[in-house]
């Protein structure tokens, strides 16, 4: 009887790939007690295998930093939104959503913005939205490659040993993106292809690949679970921290039970009126909050 330590690389009908702490690459399945406990392993997430009479099988789960529902994937150390200067037009309530979520669950967020070639102008007004909220940024233009290397070398310096993934809308240019950053990952993604018959942009499940400096990338179907009407990612007293910009201002507003929507007295209303929140992430945050206002309070678990 043997324990070896892993990490999920990828998952599908029940059968999981996992990469060993001494670089083996080894396919197995795990204990039928799982389904008892109604816990599913997730890409991401780190396990102890039990090898015994030839056979390996999952046998614990360590505790996860985050886990996502779509796509389905654990301890996510950061996440890059890409958002497109033009072509198509920006959603930035949906970038909104999206990096609150993210925020929520412990995922830093980078952001993007690409097709600076596109409008400049339009580039530099979402840089300064987000610059201004907090986020670290960078502006690039795939096809010219302006912007490409300051991600690399972020990556490289900040992102080692980290499970980071892109998120976008379609025709943000994010594949691009992503192919010109990391080479390794476009071979191998595309020698997946050849071998399913399927395009790059019909990935049905999550995996991960190696990158070079000793992370990886997760190749997801996409981050399309954002309705906070039909799903519950948390409830109304968890979203103003969910904003990077309002935490200096917290705990500051003249009413102690202060929604940050109207008050007079509210600091972070004060601090928009100033010009140190921008416009459209305050309205972003309204919008969330009559969201979850309407709804029940759901049970964490």
């Amino acid at each position: 009887m043997e324990y070896i330590k892993g990490l999920i690389v990828k998952g599908s009908g029940g059968l999981y790939d996992l990469l060993c702490q001494n670089g083996e690459r080894i396919s197995c399945r795990a204990k039928g007690a799982f389904r008892h406990e109604a816990v599913s392993p997730l890409v991401g997430d780190r396990v102890t295998l039990l090898h015994e009479g030839g056979s390996y099988v999952i046998e614990s789960i360590e505790e996860r930093r985050n886990m996502l529902i779509r796509p389905s994937i654990a301890n996510l150390d950061r996440l890059f939104i890409v958002i497109p200067s033009a072509r198509p037009e920006a959603d930035l309530f949906t970038v909104d959503k999206l990096s609150s979520i993210a925020r929520y669950n412990n995922i830093e967020v980078v952001m993007i913005v690409s097709k600076c070639a596109l409008s400049r102008k339009k580039a530099m007004e979402i840089a300064d939205i987000y610059t201004k909220s907090g986020f670290r940024l960078f502006v690039t233009d795939s096809p010219s490659g302006e912007g490409v290397e300051n991600i690399k070398d972020y990556i490289n310096k900040e992102c080692k040993a980290k499970i980071i993934a892109f998120a976008g809308a379609s025709g943000v240019g994010k594949s691009t993106l992503i192919n010109n950053i990391f080479n390794e990952f476009s071979r191998k993604t595309d020698s997946v292809s050849e071998k399913t018959g399927r395009g790059r942009h019909t990935t049905r499940t999550v995996e991960l690949f190696e990158t070079e400096n000793g992370g990886f990338i997760a190749d997801t179907p996409g981050f399309t679970m954002l309705d906070f009407e039909r799903f519950d990612f948390f409830d109304l007293g968890d979203l103003p921290g969910t904003f990077i910009e309002f935490e200096r201002y917290l705990g500051k507003c003249r009413y102690t039970k202060c929604t940050h929507t109207k008050e007079e007295g509210c600091a972070i209303i004060e601090a928009l009126e100033r010009g140190e929140i921008a416009k459209s992430r305050h309205e972003s945050y309204k919008l969330l909050y009559e969201i979850l206002k309407r709804k029940q309070p759901y049970r964490k678990k």
